[in-house]
């Protein structure tokens, strides 16, 4: 423990934010950091609690008093080395995981918990301006082959833990760029995608191979893969999006948030419109949009149609409204469910809760506006609400209502391995075995969409599990 009294002494104070008008004429990151002394007085508030239940918030286990105290007695370098040890990309987590540790954190319960993502975040980014982060190249080779599919955020963790041990590892991407739903789905805003490319060099050093452009089940056969690696791992993600199944939702302006996301990442990166749009531009320019879905990505849709000048942005959710605040003690030190404002909201949006859509209203074959219904979960179940109909304006409607899963064609019939009853592949978080042997699965892939932080840990613990079949044991850490 730093300081015995740190908690008592110093006021939770977070990293702010450039001023919407300023940020909203650009892509790039805005988040202003804390400097160093201001780092370790946050620092200091952490009580080392005799049971630290941010470990068991933070699905990767960061030892997060550890690297606390050592901020705070200004060992950056060690506590970069401790954060390492359970965390493959605390760039990644440290701008766009939104912070469990937090919420189980001792002092949440007084709503003024430790800093924990941003102190994490400020740490490996001294890390790499100081140049601490280098390649860690095995002493030996195993002579042994992995291809792992999927670049995001657990193929990448799981990629280069295997790397380490000694085996040879191909990941294959089926987009241009490697990154997943980090490089596309992911706004610059929140993650600039330089951090990708540089933990990409780091892991070409240490014998990752990236084969991009090419999609398994399409450019290459599953059939393949398996004639040329001993072990498969599949870490392709959640990518069959639920689809707005009522009357008018065809008309042409009614669209996937992720295609609208990745059209905007990709005109950032350089790409010309013909690459960055193959189906035709997609701008919110001048149109009124409206957001379905209250998540991350409609948040993410939101910034995303301001920096691009929409003339209103509208997000809708299905759901009630949250509550303001959450009752600690029914809920500490789980997740709580209440209501999130993030820094794309705070740029302007109307939000809206429990609204049922209806139609997508069209005139001469292009979207003119959305009707809605309101809806009444007072019983626990969905109904409308009587006469309680209204219609929207849009000429821009984005779908970001989640994910059902893996999408099936392709790779997943080739592969033909056992799947969930909810679509996705069948492997248990022990082994991460699937039911073909050689196959095995993590991320999105296995659980279900969900967070950075749980992919990164699926991508660890499934390295573990292929270099102990591999190699009869492992010393990698789970």
């Amino acid at each position: 423990m730093g300081k015995e009294t740190g908690f008592l002494e110093v006021d939770r104070q977070d990293r702010t934010y450039d001023d919407p008008k300023e940020r909203l004429k650009h892509y790039k990151e805005f988040v202003v950091p804390h400097d160093e002394p201001a780092l370790q007085k946050q620092a200091s508030r952490c009580m080392n609690c005799g049971i630290p239940y941010c470990h068991n918030g933070c699905p990767v286990n960061n030892i997060i008093p550890d690297w606390n105290h050592l901020v705070y007695e200004g060992d950056w370098q060690n506590a970069l080395e401790v954060l390492h040890s359970t965390n493959n990309f605390p760039e990644f987590t440290g701008r766009v995981c939104p912070a469990p540790c937090e919420a189980s954190c001792t002092l949440n319960i007084t709503d003024g918990p430790v800093t924990i993502k941003s102190i994490e975040c400020a740490i490996v980014d001294r890390g790499w301006k100081e140049s601490w982060i280098k390649p860690q190249v095995p002493a030996k080779q195993t002579g042994k082959t992995v291809a792992v599919v999927g670049s995001g955020p657990a193929g990448m963790a799981c990629a280069q833990q295997l790397a380490r041990a000694g085996h040879s590892v191909t990941v294959f991407e089926k987009s241009d760029r490697v990154g997943g739903l980090l490089r596309y789905g992911i706004p610059d805003f929140k993650m600039g995608k330089t951090l990708i490319n540089r933990r990409a060099v780091q892991m070409e050093a240490e014998g990752v191979i990236f084969k991009t452009s090419n999609e398994i089940g399409v450019d290459t056969s599953i059939k393949s893969l398996k004639g040329n690696f001993d072990a498969i791992v599949l870490s392709g993600g959640a990518e069959d999006p639920r689809q707005l199944e009522i009357p008018g939702a065809e008309l042409p302006e009614v669209r996937l948030a992720m295609e609208f996301l990745t059209q905007q990442n990709k005109r950032n990166a350089g790409d010309d419109e013909a690459r960055a749009a193959p189906r035709g531009t997609l701008t919110a320019t001048g149109k009124h949009v409206i957001v379905i879905g209250g998540g991350d990505t409609g948040s993410d849709c939101v910034g995303t149609s301001n920096r691009q000048g929409a003339a209103s942005v509208t997000q809708i959710e299905i759901m009630p409204q949250p509550p303001e605040k959450e009752n600690k003690l029914l809920t500490w030190p789980d997740w709580p469910m209440k209501l999130r404002t993030s820094s794309s909201h705070e740029e302007g949006v109307e939000r809206d809760w429990a609204v049922l859509t209806k139609e997508v209203i069209g005139e001469h074959g292009k979207v003119t506006g959305l009707k809605c219904v309101r809806a009444d979960w007072s019983d626990g179940k969905l109904a409308e609400v009587p006469d309680s109909e209204f219609t929207l304006k849009a000429d821009l409607i984005l779908l970001a209502m989640g994910f059902l899963g893996p999408r099936k064609r392709g790779m997943l019939d080739q592969a033909g391995v056992e799947l969930t009853q909810r679509g996705n592949i069948e492997a248990n978080e022990i082994s991460y075995r699937t039911s073909d042997e050689q196959i095995y699965a993590c991320g999105d892939m296995r659980r279900g969409q969900s967070l950075v932080v749980w992919a990164i840990r699926e991508g660890r613990q499934c390295a573990a599990s292929v270099d102990e079949a591999l190699m009869g044991a492992t010393e990698l850490p789970r």
